[in-house]
């Protein structure tokens, strides 16, 4: 059987965030955007249906992100937003937050005050954002969307016949999270079947014979009462559900948690052959007799070709065991992480373009897989017997190939020494002389970095790429720019400036496009969050950086004040994240060089003046093997190589960094490590809960606490930010805390940023006040 587990949902173009911003700028109808992501569910289906893929999944589209619809679909709507309308408001009311009277769909509470949106998080360890689902003691759920239906049907009447994806209840608690202290949401494990069950009764009715149900949690580590969970919930789908279940586990391997998984009363297992390779054998001799198999031997999470001839040798090993009825070929994961179509990157240089699979791609390379496996003799026929030699030559090209290894850069990572990954100085020491180079008052403000890249900006970069303006038109342009986000931050009163990053089409896409052994796509997209897309670079060779690469613009930004003025940089770990990486070296290795090429650039800033650094490192804990296990390896090398990045400098420059949506308490100890002067994070979402760590951890270092939400259109009011700087203080002595936004602000409008950073130097200025008169 060819199956699949995801699609891509953005579009090979990216359609759906231009029919998303199109609908919130009030420029489409909500007609026509859901008329846009019925054709993107078409043109999917089409593709796989032409692919010969025979378990087509549906229900794995989404507007803006499949956990939130699943919140959508079992009613688990948090009070604040019960005032919106059914439908695209109160779902992109939960997605983004809500003010009154701003833009197309949104709504009111009642009282005139906004309601921020869920948190969102990163998605196992991968970078794609959920929102975390809200979840109370008295929560009741109920059916309150059919979208799994409907989209199935929308299958049906096109003539294809699907397999309806959902997140599965076990996983789908796990991520919940409640503000009641000591209340798991898993505890509503009873609630939450009553309405799985009516939906596979629906789909069933609907003519739906299989569903898919991800529990990716499955390769993480589990409690005795999760597992339990596990059984409990899969013993009462299997009893009341008229269809066949599948549950896929992904990401990992299943280790302790394999008993668990093959012991659910299910038709059939999926697991991740990229990642649980070494199970395999486990797994045969114990999957219980009539049990389908499916094997995730085309990998979901990376762009490298797969090499077929050892699938096909996995596939088939599984098959003389359990025979061909009884095994599925499929993706590691779902393709949701991958760009669409390689087809339309005719800018890459042929042996380079010869290494890679995007989606359309892998779904091609499942169906080679499987023909393979059904012939007797391996591929038979000659279009096949093609493909596989063709197939052939690319994997030995790569592994044969100059380009991915530099001697010169390889002997230098070897050479790092222990002093090389250190500050001259303890913090307290470097803190003095900081301070003295740059007086500040109390509660300096600053922002992340980027400010809107507006439309003008990316019109003039798309001109210069196309060639139809200058070098020395599109560097005025941008000179232009930075010198009016420099005036900008002046009028508004903050007090260490940055210079905006227009230059920039992405924090590691820039970086990816001036450090050799990477490459970069013209349009391998792949989704973040919502309408926010990115094109991770290509790591396909030792890396090396030739040139600097942020010097020019900071310069320029300098020129304009005479405030300091931050140099902005991505750090090594996400970079490395952040990227598809090279899979025939240690991560380890690649993060080592990423780190060598970024601490030049920072020698490179701090000569030119420059005397605070950002080195912004939003990935470090999404790097995190899902097992605890491996977590003091993976802090080994994540935090070496921020130290190394930025231990070059002398003790009077300041070295910021940023994360970004991450749960700290159980890593804080490896953030201290990474000794960064000042690290500033998300906390306007979690209401100041994500301090907590640095409390009980007594953080030596200095903190920006996030008071601005950037990933909603709101513009946050003087007072409700004023009150999260006093819960700041509540924990944290005023010397340590500085005042920002939680993130960059490349995704928002002007009109959103110049009120709210106006409104945030106006909270930091009242505090000081108070603590003035105190």
């Amino acid at each position: 059987f060819r199956s699949n587990l995801g699609f891509p949902r953005i579009g090979p173009r990216r359609e759906l965030k231009r029919a998303l911003e199109q609908f919130w700028a009030g420029r489409i109808s909500a007609d026509e955007l859901l008329g846009a992501g019925k054709e993107l569910r078409r043109q999917a289906w089409q593709w796989q249906a032409e692919a010969g893929i025979s378990h087509i999944p549906s229900n794995d589209f989404s507007l803006y992100d499949h956990v939130l619809d699943t919140s959508l679909v079992v009613g688990a709507v948090p009070n604040r937003f019960q005032s919106a309308k059914p439908g695209l408001e109160a779902y992109f009311a939960m997605a983004r937050g809500v003010q009154e009277g701003h833009g197309p769909g949104c709504c009111g509470n009642g009282n005139g005050h906004p309601s921020a949106a869920l948190e969102m998080t990163k998605w196992f360890d991968t970078n794609y954002h959920y929102l975390v689902p809200e979840l109370e003691p008295d929560q009741t759920f109920a059916l309150r969307s059919t979208k799994p239906v409907d989209e199935f049907m929308e299958a049906q009447a096109l003539g294809i016949h699907t397999r309806p994806v959902l997140v599965g209840p076990v996983t789908y608690l796990r991520l919940a999270k409640s503000r009641t202290s000591g209340f798991r949401p898993l505890e509503l494990l009873g609630g939450l079947l009553d309405v799985y069950e009516e939906l596979l009764r629906r789909l069933a009715d609907a003519g739906a014979d299989w569903i898919q149900m991800d529990e990716p949690s499955l390769a993480v580590d589990l409690e005795l009462a999760e597992r339990d969970a596990f059984l409990d919930a899969y013993g009462r789908l299997a009893s009341a559900s008229p269809l066949k279940l599948l549950v896929a586990s992904y990401f990992g391997a299943l280790r302790d948690n394999l008993e668990t998984a093959l012991a659910l009363p299910v038709q059939a297992m999926h697991v991740d052959m990229v990642r649980g390779r070494s199970e395999l054998d486990t797994i045969l001799q114990t999957l219980p007799a009539g049990k389908l198999l499916s094997l995730g031997v085309i990998n979901g999470r990376n762009v490298w070709r797969t090499d077929l001839a050892d699938a096909v040798a996995t596939v088939r090993h599984a098959v003389e065991a359990l025979g061909a009825n009884r095994v599925m070929v499929g993706p590691s994961c779902s393709l949701l992480h991958c760009p669409v179509d390689l087809g339309g990157e005719a800018g890459l240089d042929a042996e380079l373009r010869s290494w890679l699979a995007f989606a359309r791609q892998k779904i091609d390379e499942i169906g080679l897989v499987a023909a393979a496996v059904n012939s007797d003799d391996g591929p038979s026929a000659a279009p096949t017997q093609e493909a596989f030699a063709e197939n052939a030559r690319a994997i030995a090209s790569r592994r044969a190939s100059p380009r991915t290894r530099d001697p010169g850069v390889q002997a230098r990572a070897k050479a790092v020494d222990a002093a090389m990954l250190r500050r001259r100085s303890a913090f307290t020491a470097r803190r003095a002389l900081q301070r003295k180079a740059t007086p500040l008052p109390l509660l300096p403000t600053t922002t992340i970095g980027s400010f809107p890249q507006t439309r003008e900006i990316r019109h003039a970069r798309a001109m210069f790429k196309r060639g139809e303006l200058s070098r020395e038109a599109y560097d005025d342009f941008l000179g232009e720019q930075i010198t009016e986000v420099v005036k900008f931050q002046e009028e508004c009163g903050l007090d260490v400036l940055v210079h905006g990053e227009a230059e920039r089409n992405d924090m590691v896409e820039y970086f990816g496009e001036a450090l050799e052994g990477i490459a970069v796509t013209a349009g391998g997209w792949v989704q973040s969050y919502g309408s926010r897309c990115v094109k991770p670079p290509i790591i396909y060779g030792d890396v090396t950086r030739p040139a600097p690469m942020t010097v020019r613009w900071i310069r320029h930004a300098m020129q304009g004040t005479a405030k300091p003025v931050k140099g902005m940089l991505t750090g090594p770990v996400t970079i490395l994240c952040w990227s598809f990486v090279r899979d025939d070296q240690p991560r380890s290795d690649t993060c080592r060089q990423l780190a060598l090429a970024i601490r030049d650039e920072v020698a490179d800033l701090e000569a030119a003046g420059v005397g605070m650094i950002q080195i912004d490192e939003p990935a470090f804990r999404e790097g995190l093997p899902l097992r605890r296990d491996q977590w003091a390896e993976y802090f080994r090398w994540a935090v070496d190589g921020f130290r190394l990045a930025a231990s070059g400098v002398s003790d009077a420059t300041q070295i910021h960094t940023h994360m970004c949506y991450s749960e700290f308490n159980n890593i804080i100890d490896s953030i201290a490590a990474m000794d960064a002067d000042v690290i500033s994070i998300e906390t306007s979402r979690s209401n100041m809960e994500l301090l907590d760590a640095f409390v009980r951890f007594e953080y030596p270092n200095e903190i920006g606490p996030g008071v601005y939400d950037i990933h909603s259109p709101r513009v946050p009011t003087t007072e409700s930010m004023i009150q999260l700087l006093r819960k700041a203080l509540e924990v944290l002595r005023p010397e340590q805390i500085w005042v920002n936004p939680d993130c960059g602000l490349k995704t928002r409008q002007w009109d959103e940023v110049r009120p709210a950073l106006t409104n945030m130097v106006a909270a930091a200025r009242a505090v000081r006040e108070e603590l003035a008169n105190a």
